[in-house]
């Protein structure tokens, strides 16, 4: 035993082993060798290559396979880590980008708006240049006869009116009067869906000489609406005093942009016809009133309304409905039967006024309207409808007007 191990020094001292390799001896004398102390750092990596190498042909999958796989998880790692940092300095350098951003828009902006302010107020001035264009225009005549002091008023046609239905159509009648007065007025027929009407009517006004200098003629067209007030779709004004009466006049007129006459507002009635020819019964009723003018101290009224059958100028029957106690707006629905023979049912008409009740005095007529022949604009329309629908009631609103202009235009000459 001496001897052998006095052989296997003299061998190391003549040929020197690796340093890593001691594993022989130990691996004979174990027994007697010193243990090598347990923390040092070339034993633990021989315990660790050993064991690595011992439990390497355990392993599930090839060594490239593993590498593979630590190389993808580094990267993802490493992607992470990318992102987040990239995220925390872009968060820290964004408010100062996004507030010279928002400045920039708002100086863009402030630049565009008062450009696109410009335009707008450009556009919007040429479109009421064109509005005022495109109204249309109206053909008519004027002519004065000195003899019986009369002017006369030819409404003939109109042209390329604005459409002011949702259809892309109007319903035109041309309104008629004189300034300042307006004591009498005129209504051309309803000409229905039609921007390039055809009326060739003749309206005369007496006025003398004299004082015709100070008036002026004013021609309005307007778009009939059934259940809501008319439209105006244009106007011509004429001052007397720029007219040569010493002949005809005969023009074209564009048509400018008008509001409705400013005229004192007396109120609308509800009206409800139905005539039944077989039977020759008329039957008129009164449904409701609205807007009615202030007639008593309070600010309100008490309004009731009288109606009137008249045939050739001589009232055939009158009834009134009862009396609504303080109220402008007063509902009535009450109906009145007449007799009106079938061949007498054209030449008829209906006079409906709206009186204020009075205890004390004579009662004040509110407003007046009729329907029937000699009627024109509404009055004219609702009556054509009634004959149009037989047995059926037919309702329209009427606006009321002053009861001597509507007298005025009953005792005129009737087309």
């Amino acid at each position: 035993m001496h001897l052998v191990t006095g052989e296997s020094r003299m061998r190391r001292t003549a040929e020197p082993e690796p340093e890593l390799e001691p594993e022989p001896e130990r691996e004979h004398h174990h027994e007697h060798a010193p243990a090598p102390p347990a923390h040092h750092p070339a034993h633990d990596f021989n315990n660790m290559k050993n064991k690595f190498t011992n439990e390497e042909g355990h392993l599930p999958m090839p060594m490239w396979a593993v590498g593979a796989i630590a190389v993808v998880v580094l990267a993802l790692v490493g992607c992470f880590a990318f992102c987040v940092f990239k995220k925390f300095i872009s968060k820290k350098k964004k408010p100062k980008k996004a507030r010279e951003r928002k400045a920039g828009r708002r100086r863009k902006k402030g630049g565009e708006d008062e450009a696109e302010g410009e335009k707008e107020e450009g556009e919007k001035e040429g479109k009421e240049e064109e509005e005022r264009e495109n109204l249309g225009k109206l053909e008519f005549t004027l002519d004065y006869n000195f003899t019986d002091s009369q002017l006369i008023v030819g409404i003939l046609q109109a042209q390329d009116l604005a459409a002011m239905d949702m259809g892309g159509t109007s319903d035109p009648y041309v309104k008629v009067y004189m300034l300042p007065d307006k004591k009498k007025k005129f209504e051309t027929k309803v000409q229905r869906k039609n921007l390039s009407p055809v009326f060739n009517e003749t309206f005369t006004f007496k006025i003398p000489y004299s004082e015709l200098g100070g008036q002026t003629l004013v021609m309005q067209v307007y778009d009939f609406d059934r259940f809501s007030k008319h439209d105006v779709i244009g106007e011509v004004k004429i001052p007397m005093n720029t007219v040569d009466l010493g002949q005809p006049l005969h023009e074209w007129r564009d048509l400018q942009s008008g509001e409705k006459e400013e005229v004192e507002k007396l109120g609308d009635i509800c009206i409800s016809l139905r005539y039944v020819p077989t039977a020759g019964k008329l039957t008129v009723n009164v449904m409701e009133a609205k807007n009615l003018k202030k007639m008593d101290v309070g600010g309100l009224s008490d309004p009731f309304v009288k109606v009137v059958l008249q045939h050739n100028g001589k009232r055939l029957k009158k009834k009134k409905t009862t009396v609504k106690k303080n109220t402008l707006n007063p509902y009535f629905n009450e109906s009145f039967s007449f007799d009106v023979p079938f061949e007498q049912i054209q030449k008829v008409q209906v006079l409906i006024t709206v009186y204020d009740y009075d205890k004390l005095g004579s009662n004040d007529a509110i407003g007046k309207t009729f329907i029937g022949y000699g009627a024109t604009g509404v009055g004219l329309r609702h009556w054509s409808d009634m004959l149009a629908n037989p047995r059926r009631p037919v309702a329209q609103w009427h606006t009321l007007q002053p009861e001597e202009e509507v007298d005025a235009a009953l005792k005129g000459p009737h087309r």
